[in-house]
């Protein structure tokens, strides 16, 4: 287990769940990143911050902090 935003640009893995419970943690809920869904890291910014990631078919971009709530088991 690892947090989505310790991944590497290209690395794919399963959104476990979050570390606290928040309103970030919610709207990302809202947003589709719900535990067991699919979730790839795409790139960052030139700037590493934020990041963005495709979850499903909808591609978000996180803030590094936000991405560090979210919990993922990377593929193999």
């Amino acid at each position: 287990m690892t947090y989505l935003h310790k991944m590497l640009p290209g690395q794919s893995g399963k959104v476990i769940g979050f570390t606290g419970d928040c309103k970030v943690c919610r709207r990302l809920l809202e947003l589709g990143m719900v535990p067991g869904r699919e979730v790839t890291y795409l790139r960052n910014a030139p700037l590493q911050d934020p990041m963005e990631v495709k979850i499903g078919s909808c591609c978000l971009t996180l803030r590094h902090t936000e991405a560090s709530l979210v919990a993922v088991e990377l593929d193999d």
